[in-house]
């Protein structure tokens, strides 16, 4: 496809919310965003070093760091996404973008969190619906017709791959190693969501997106080893775009004013049409109420 281009844009009237900004696309999109001028610009890290890294690196590479803040989250921990919600709301209390863009790959082996759920199904699905939900009120109080609100959801063209089985939807029965089908599965739930929460807010002058910003060389899935994960490393690094260009891929259709139409699925920047389970209402509502019912029982809503 060809490249697009970021033109400059104002964003001193916008808070903004990007998680994964520590590595990969989400480092690039960090520091693209935070020379825009951004009112905020709120980074979460789990990792502190990682955070003051970022910062570093975000003042050496443009030097527009004065109102971008590094703090502390854990998607692999429900309470700390809920108390990052909380010290937002009290602290900051308004809320334009956000990007959840933070995701990960866990390869050959089942992991589970502290909440006793797998680690993939939690980071890359349900922490993120669970951190939406809690700052939707938010962003609903802070947008108006003229400073609309954005909601973002990174996304990977293995959602095509992707099934929503609900007697399996925490990753562990049968033949989920296919690991890349259980990757595909959360992938395929953050467009559902993304499409669903389209259709939810779409009177209250947000728009919602997800993406697959393209083969790009990130960390995704750095937390295992061996032969078959070197073989991927090596084709990704091959056959990938920049991070720049990935990061781009996603802030393009974002910040541009030509993406008007909420829900919308993009691949490398340009529109298209996900799995097709994505667009069953009933799946659609299911998965919804379903993510609600787990993050209540753990006591997050």
């Amino acid at each position: 496809m060809p490249v697009k281009l970021l033109d400059t844009y104002d964003l001193s009237k916008y808070a903004i919310i990007l998680t994964g900004a520590t590595d990969g696309i989400g480092k690039e999109m960090a520091r693209i965003l935070s020379g825009f001028n951004p009112k905020r610009l709120i980074l979460p890290a789990r990792n502190k070093e990682k955070g003051n890294n970022l910062l570093e690196y975000i003042k050496s590479s443009n030097g527009h760091a004065n109102n971008v803040e590094i703090w502390e989250m854990d998607l692999a921990d429900l309470q700390s996404v809920k108390n990052f919600a909380n010290k937002y709301i009290n602290e900051v209390g308004e809320l334009h973008m956000l990007f959840n863009n933070a995701g990960l790959e866990a390869r050959n082996q089942i992991i589970k969190t502290k909440d006793n759920l797998e680690l993939q199904f939690q980071v890359n699905h349900l922490a993120p619906f669970l951190l939406t939900l809690l700052l939707l009120d938010t962003i609903k109080k802070s947008v108006s017709a003229e400073l609309p609100g954005k909601i973002a959801f990174t996304s990977s063209a293995a959602n095509k791959y992707g099934v929503i089985d609900f007697d399996n939807l925490n990753l562990e029965k049968g033949a989920y190693w296919n690991h890349f089908r259980a990757y595909g599965n959360t992938k395929l739930m953050n467009v559902i969501i993304a499409k669903e929460l389209g259709r939810i807010v779409q009177n209250d002058n947000i728009t919602t997106y997800s993406f697959h910003p393209g083969i790009i060389q990130t960390n995704i899935i750095s937390t295992t080893s061996g032969f078959i994960t070197l073989f991927i490393k090596v084709l990704i690094k091959m056959l990938g775009i920049t991070v720049e260009q990935g990061a781009t891929n996603i802030l393009y259709p974002v910040l541009s004013p030509e993406s008007k139409e909420t829900g919308k699925y993009y691949f490398e920047g340009i529109e298209q049409e996900p799995n097709i389970v994505a667009n069953d209402p009933e799946v659609a509502k299911k998965l919804w109420d379903v993510s609600e019912q787990i993050l209540k029982d753990h006591g997050m809503i």
